[in-house]
């Protein structure tokens, strides 16, 4: 096999990778909304990169359900039943509040203070009249992803973001939507208990904050009749 049959597959290898990941970081950050519906051409094009690496990566979201290929061969971002979004916080609990509480006794107070500052930036633009939600959204999850990060375990960080891609276009919609959680700065309080149990290492109460945090956002977007209730228990 000579050199150049080598080198071609790396760089569109390569370049698949890049734009799986700036899609997944799109899906993950709730910036594509459930049934937003995706061209490859268009993505190609807003990428300035050929179809071939963008259908490889929608592949592998579409692999990973975090993306549907409808029967007329249409990409969409899927939508999510209420059982499907019950189940999925439920994980979240467990796996986000463990990275939560391991992430308390590891993180140094250096990365605390940051963490802290984000919250102080989200608290700022959520106190505006007019809040940008896409600032709100992008300082909400880089919060919470700087805390996941602080416990130094790769693979449920994996297994977090595999959650994230799958439930990030629904998760903030209370935030996009000005909802009345914005008004009363619901997140902001959760943030404060969360930012306060980090800085007395506390992992029991980081975990309950982060906890209340997730189950709030959670209510209001079921009661918000944004979901498909197929599915949903009696």
């Amino acid at each position: 096999m000579t050199i150049s049959e080598l080198v071609i597959p790396l760089k569109r290898q390569t370049m698949s990778v890049e734009v799986y990941n700036q899609l997944k970081e799109l899906l993950m950050s709730g910036r594509m909304m459930p049934g937003e519906q995706l061209s490859l051409r268009t993505v190609a094009a807003a990428l300035g990169v050929s179809v071939m690496p963008v259908r490889e990566a929608m592949q592998r979201l579409v692999a990973e359900q975090a993306l549907v290929l409808t029967l007329n061969r249409t990409l969409r971002v899927p939508t999510m039943t209420v059982s499907q979004f019950r189940e999925i916080t439920q994980i979240r609990i467990n796996l986000e509040g463990l990275a939560t509480e391991q992430a308390t006794y590891a993180l140094q107070s250096s990365a605390v203070r940051k963490i802290s500052e984000l919250h102080q930036r989200f608290a700022n633009e959520m106190a505006l009249t007019e809040p940008d939600s896409s600032v709100l959204v992008r300082l909400n999850k880089e919060l919470h992803f700087a805390i996941y990060q602080g416990a130094c375990m790769p693979m449920l960080m994996q297994l977090i973001e595999t959650l994230w891609v799958r439930v990030g276009p629904i998760l903030n919609y209370d935030l996009h939507s000005g909802s009345r959680r914005v008004v009363e700065q619901v997140a902001v309080s959760h943030h404060l208990g969360l930012i306060d149990a980090l800085e007395r290492r506390d992992g029991i109460a980081a975990r309950a904050a982060l906890q209340g945090d997730i189950e709030s956002a959670a209510e209001f977007i079921v009661s918000a009749g944004v979901l498909v209730i197929a599915d949903a228990p009696t």
